[in-house]
């Protein structure tokens, strides 16, 4: 396809994916980043600028760092497994400097339009203008990379809300808030039970005098410390669970894993039981969530009603008097830079496997990280700008654009079919399906056969340890020499920074020893007997 010069969208993670992604390939990437620093939503600013989303100060992943991590650069060995966000920002920042990011970025710089050239359906070039300065300039692109994120505009429905133009407190959207010290004394009311409402309520009610934490449908809380104390990603995201879970029932999947929650604290008896079975709600997580309602500085309320000057009315009847309100309500997304007749405004929610707009004469135009893994980001996107500039150079090509159309419109049937959702989740994707998905696209996702024949000690580690991202790099396009060491050495990297006080072993070590040898022949055998079954 002749493509050498490529547009990218923003300098988030997703970004400098796609950066490091196109040089692979030898094609020109040009980063027009609006911040005056990469990383994204992960960059901590005191003060938000206009425009800018932000997070606050507190903020942790929720995904551990060896899920979490680029393919061919692991996360520190000594860095926790759940990293603060200025923790990613330093990760982030080596990553740009060891594979030379920063110079192909260009800082406090906006994209104000993207539009396709007159002679679009035989070249698939773009005019991009960019404005820096206060001064405008225009470029000229073989491919556009669309990084600028999920969460670009905050959703802020104060017209669903009675009365809320009469309240005298404060109204405010999360990616507002920073940290609890304007929450002293105070009566929140958290509306919207995410991720970010259950961060949010629970580091206020520390310092308020009450919060009340409103929820329309309850949610399945989840923690980041699982079994035996190792990360919950990376003890569930295996392919041999995930092998067990395709032939599993559905409603034996849900009733185990609602019991396993259950065992936690009881979601009834808290108030945040979902009518939807677990497999059909996003997943909400917070270590901390329970131990706050339990000793009552968080109370979980139904959806508000109404707001009077003073207070907010409920669903259920009660009224409580409020000070503050922080609608923890989610994002849309938005592209105002591209134009109308660039045939993808139509189509947000109707991509070939979320990446390619099927529309478009000429597939120069990709969008990355605009979808909603059950797992972290950066894996996803990564493996997608891998196979998007392949695309753009002509390795790789994508199917009929009818072929491309049957894909999605099967994939939104099955959805809605499984989980009866609504528009706004149609790009929730199972983490290890997505990922081999995008994988079989390129020629890299792992042989588990061959390894089993070849290297049996990887073979374990791939099928049965936490299926990350250097996985991706074992074979075909992209291998990476480092790939098999980072996979056999992951473990180690996530028991480092826990081993602060040195333990002697038990003499009984042994045992477990034995123990492991059976559990790996037991494996091996599931592995020929899942994957027998998987192909009739």
């Amino acid at each position: 396809m002749g493509v050498k010069r490529v547009a990218v969208i923003g300098a988030g993670v997703s970004g400098l994916g796609a950066i490091k992604c196109c040089l692979e390939e030898g094609l020109e990437p040009t980063c027009f980043e609006k911040r005056s620093d990469i990383g994204g939503l992960w960059k901590y600013e005191e003060i938000l600028k206009s425009g800018n989303p932000g997070i606050y100060k507190s903020l942790t992943c929720n995904t551990s760092k060896e899920m979490t991590a680029f393919s061919d650069y692991p996360v520190p060995d000594h860095y926790p497994n759940y990293m603060h966000n200025s923790k990613m920002m330093e990760y982030l920042r080596m990553y740009a400097g060891h594979f030379g990011l920063m110079k192909h970025i260009q800082f406090q710089t906006k994209v104000c339009s993207i539009k396709k050239r007159p002679d679009f359906s035989s070249s698939g070039q773009w005019d991009v203008v960019v404005e820096a300065k206060e001064t405008q300039k225009t470029y000229i692109f073989d491919g556009i990379m669309v990084c600028s994120g999920y969460y670009t505009e905050k959703y802020f429905p104060l017209q669903d809300f009675e009365g809320i133009s009469k309240f005298q407190g404060s109204c405010l959207h999360s990616w507002e808030y920073k940290h609890p010290d304007d929450f002293v004394g105070k009566r929140v009311a958290v509306i919207g039970l995410g991720n970010s409402g259950a961060d949010v309520a629970v580091e206020i009610s520390r310092v308020a005098e009450q919060v009340f934490l409103s929820t329309r449908q309850g949610a399945w809380i989840w923690n980041r410390v699982w079994d035996h104390g190792n990360p919950m990603d990376a003890t569930l995201f295996t392919r041999y669970n995930r092998m067990v879970q395709k032939v599993c029932p559905r409603y034996l999947i849900n009733r185990q894993m609602e019991k396993k929650l259950n065992a936690r604290f009881n979601h009834a008896n808290y108030g945040l039981l979902p009518q939807q079975r677990i497999l059909d709600q996003r997943t909400v997580l917070s270590d901390d969530l329970p131990n706050r309602i339990i000793i009552g500085k968080v109370k979980i309320k139904p959806n508000v009603k109404a707001f009077t000057s003073t207070s907010a009315i409920f669903e259920d009847g009660t009224e409580e008097n409020i000070d503050v309100v922080i609608f923890a309500t989610g994002y849309t997304l938005s592209f105002p830079f591209l134009s109308d007749d660039s045939g993808v405004l139509d189509s947000q929610y109707s991509m070939f496997k979320y990446v390619f707009p099927p529309e478009l004469e000429k597939p120069t135009l990709a969008f990355i990280g605009l979808l909603q893994p059950v797992g972290a980001i950066i894996p996803t996107s990564e493996l997608q700008s891998r196979w998007v500039v392949r695309v753009f150079t002509g390795l790789n090509t994508l199917p009929s654009r009818s072929a491309m159309m049957a894909d999605i419109n099967r994939k939104n049937q099955t959805k809605a079919k499984d989980s009866k959702k609504g528009l706004k989740d149609s790009r929730r994707v199972l983490f290890i399906d997505y990922m081999d998905e995008i994988a079989s696209e390129l020629g890299v996702k792992p042989n588990l056969l061959s390894l089993l024949l070849w290297d049996t000690k990887l073979a374990k580690e791939v099928f049965c340890g936490p299926c990350t991202s250097y996985q991706y790099r074992l074979q075909g396009p992209g291998k990476w020499a480092g790939a098999r060491a980072a996979i056999l050495t992951q473990r180690e990297r996530m028991l480092k920074p826990l081993r602060t006080r040195v333990i002697k072993q038990s003499r009984l070590s042994h045992l477990f020893w034995v123990k492991s040898v059976c559990v790996v022949v037991f494996f091996f055998i599931s592995i020929l007997v899942i994957m027998h079954i998987t192909n009739h």
